[in-house]
């Protein structure tokens, strides 16, 4: 009876021991995994601040072009929704900015480009004025936006930056 205790302890230790190196082998895969998972979103973090980077940089431009008056308030709120709407670290610019988006909003179903050419001049006057109604209308509040976004573009960049 005694060699039979012994010969399962045996087996029960052996047992123990695989058990225990068999759960050692998947923490370290595990561990392994979570490290991997942490790595790919670190590096998911950093193309999304990229490409937030590389707007802002765009956005930059056109605000400072709008305050300079070398870019009319239409087409640059216009780009300068489309750019913000497209950032992915960013939310709800629309509420901090919201004259620029308001403008955009007014405008984005008047004709542009081609089809604008193709318009009647008749036609085409009307929407001009139409624009250029809106643009007088929320001036002010466009200038007030425009020196909120560029110092947002600011912070925003210098914390993407890091």
């Amino acid at each position: 009876m005694n060699e039979f205790w012994l010969v399962a302890i045996v087996a029960a230790v052996i047992i123990i021991i695989s058990l225990a190196f068999y759960a050692g082998k998947l923490l370290k895969k595990l561990n392994e995994q979570t490290k991997a998972q942490h790595q790919t979103e670190i590096a998911h973090q950093k193309a999304l601040a990229k490409h937030d980077h590389k707007v802002l940089a765009s956005a930059k431009i056109i605000a400072r072009a709008m305050q300079e008056e070398q870019c009319d308030f239409s087409e640059g709120c216009w780009r300068l929704s489309v750019l913000l709407d497209s950032l992915k670290l960013s939310c709800e610019l629309a509420k901090q900015f919201p004259v620029i988006f308001e403008l955009y909003n007014e405008i984005k179903h008047l004709s542009i480009l081609d089809e604008r050419k193709q318009l009647e001049k008749k036609l085409r006057m009307k929407q001009d004025y139409q624009r250029m109604t809106i643009e007088a209308k929320l001036h002010t509040g466009i200038v007030k936006d425009l020196d909120l976004l560029q110092q947002y573009i600011i912070e925003r960049m210098a914390i993407l930056s890091k």
